[in-house]
């Protein structure tokens, strides 16, 4: 495994820490849930892709809702 040095502004750090008091979870687990989130995104021609579909189907998703 490896390890990443990273430096936050004070107020990240509180709210990192504040989120992982709340969740139960250590702030490295809160970082590293963080991450795995960030790059697990769809990639950028799969988000072109979906949202041709989103807006060619305004319409109809429209009448549905």
């Amino acid at each position: 495994m490896a390890n990443v040095m990273v430096s936050l502004s004070d107020e990240e750090m509180r709210r990192l820490e504040e989120l992982s008091k709340r969740e139960g979870l250590t702030v490295e687990q809160v970082a590293r849930l963080g991450v795995h989130d960030f790059i697990s995104q769809p990639d950028e021609v799969f988000r072109a892709a979906a949202k041709r579909v989103m807006e060619k189907n305004a319409e109809l998703y429209r009448r549905l809702a």
